[in-house]
């Protein structure tokens, strides 16, 4: 019979599950872990900081004593030479063997240098023309000192750019991490709403199954009109319709949130979201203040703006007046036997002071000094709009809160509301005082307030984000959230 068909359809219907598999039951913060474990851009920005790490400690260590050990162990040379005074070519025969080791020490205050040079040389030259042979051995022991004059510390000026890349790559991590909380918690309220909403499906696909069995019975008992079993049919139909489209939007959206976190594609999951609210209390002016104190855009800004006082500084030294001093002491040991080399040992000194004068760039200097300048100019402009908006924003979330929270208390009651009128309509349906498409209607309302019920729990929880995003403070836990970053 055709209503037998109805009831073992509804029945099979209803004992299929719309969980098959094994899930993995994920809270916000089980998810968070896993995002920023497997996230490609986060593992990117964490490669830059290491790399920015590394060259500042390089640029560390090359500021300590360097050591440097030359050595030539064996060099020999044979040539012809004219000699014009005797107007006679002579063959010239040399081998020669030494080393050097050498100890310099950057000057990081001066951006000079000092170091000690220890020299050690075995020659023997002959000519094979005369048949004169000579052997000598030569020590030679200074110290040397290069001192930029008139000029800029190149050394400071690198090692605060490095510390600024450094800061720099340390705030774009954190940076991409504030992104990917957002964008992950996000979505996962988005597949929650899914999670929801398929739920939502189901008690409706359920209700409308206990309603079409009774509509059967009547209608086999000839109690009603066929009419409104039709319309119980078309009731079912579009509840089991819905139902379907929800386990698909669903299964999507696990799957988009799985590429997103780094999931594998195979693994199923639940979401347990926690959606109780705590009503957060925020003062405007308390909040401003702690963006402005905390945001690391502006900090971004600011680090531009000393890069460029940099350029400037760069600018302004091309063609400049500048000198160096180079300072040399030592003593020098010749013998021609290696026993004899230190009987009488001489010293020896070098000063010497050079100067680099300009004298005309055809204006080259003063236009690059000015676009710094222009450069810089726009930088603080942007400083300054950075604030402005992070003002704005935090203002309108404060605004915004107390709004969404009066919402949820509102959605929560509408339910309780629809769930009575449904509960009315649906004793008059079964008693045959309300048709089929009446009671679709108050379905269709119950079913709007559980969404809606749900999307305000979702739009609070987002604001409360995005406010600690925006402030960089968490008003639920009362501390700053730079610092329970690792």
């Amino acid at each position: 019979m055709k209503y037998l068909n109805i009831c073992i359809t509804i029945g099979l219907l209803s004992a299929t599950p719309i969980f098959s598999k094994a899930q993995e039951v994920l809270t916000l913060e089980k998810t968070l872990e896993i995002a920023f474990l497997n996230s490609p851009q986060l593992t990117q920005s964490k490669l830059n900081l290491q790399q920015q790490q590394l060259n500042l400690k390089a640029q560390k260590a090359s500021l300590k004593s360097q050591f440097a050990l030359d050595v030539n162990p064996f060099n020999y040379s044979r040539r012809n030479i004219y000699d014009d005074y005797n107007s006679q070519w002579f063959a010239s025969q040399t081998m020669s063997a030494g080393a050097s080791l050498g100890i310099l020490q950057p000057i990081k205050w001066t951006d000079g240098s000092i170091g000690l040079y220890n020299d050690f040389s075995w020659q023997n030259a002959s000519n094979r023309t005369s048949g004169g042979k000579a052997i000598s051995y030569n020590h030679n022991l200074s110290l040397r000192i290069e001192q930029p004059l008139f000029t800029y510390n190149r050394s400071k000026m690198q090692f605060r750019e490095l510390e600024l890349s450094l800061e720099n790559a340390q705030l774009n991590f954190a940076i991409q991490q504030l992104a990917l909380e957002k964008n992950v918690t996000t979505t996962f309220y988005s597949v929650y709403q899914s999670q929801k909403d398929l739920q939502i499906a189901q008690d409706e696909f359920e209700n409308q199954r206990k309603n079409a069995e009774i509509i059967t019975r009547k209608a086999e008992a000839g109690l009603i009109p066929l009419e409104e079993l039709y319309q119980a049919e078309v009731n079912l139909a579009s509840a089991r319709t819905a139902l379907n489209n929800q386990q698909i939007n669903l299964e999507d959206a696990k799957d988009r949130f799985k590429q997103l976190i780094g999931m594998p594609l195979t693994q199923d999951f639940l979401l347990l979201p926690n959606t109780t609210i705590s009503p957060v209390c925020v003062d405007s002016d308390e909040a401003v203040k702690f963006g402005l104190e905390q945001r690391m855009e502006i900090r971004q800004q600011q680090i531009s703006v000393e890069r460029d006082l940099f350029n400037l500084v760069r600018a302004k030294s091309e063609n400049e007046f500048k000198g160096n001093l180079s300072a040399r002491i030592g003593i020098d040991a010749l013998a021609g036997k290696i026993n004899d080399m230190y009987q009488n040992p001489t010293d020896n000194e070098q000063i010497s002071v050079n100067l680099s004068i300009p004298i005309f760039d055809w204006g080259a200097k003063k236009d690059r000094v000015k676009s710094t300048e222009l450069s810089i100019e726009a930088n603080r402009l942007n400083i300054e709009e950075e604030q402005k908006s992070i003002i704005l924003d935090i203002r309108q979330i404060c605004r915004r809160l107390p709004i969404l929270l009066e919402q949820v208390d509102i959605q929560k009651q509408n339910i309780a509301n629809a769930e009575r009128t449904y509960n009315i309509q649906a004793e008059k349906y079964r008693n045959g005082e309300l048709s089929g498409m009446e009671l679709q209607q108050y379905q269709g309302q119950l079913t709007q307030a559980k969404q809606s019920y749900t999307n305000a729990i979702i739009n609070y929880k987002l604001e409360v984000l995005n406010l600690k995003i925006q402030t960089l403070w968490d008003f639920e836990n009362n501390c700053s959230y730079i610092h329970k970053k690792p």
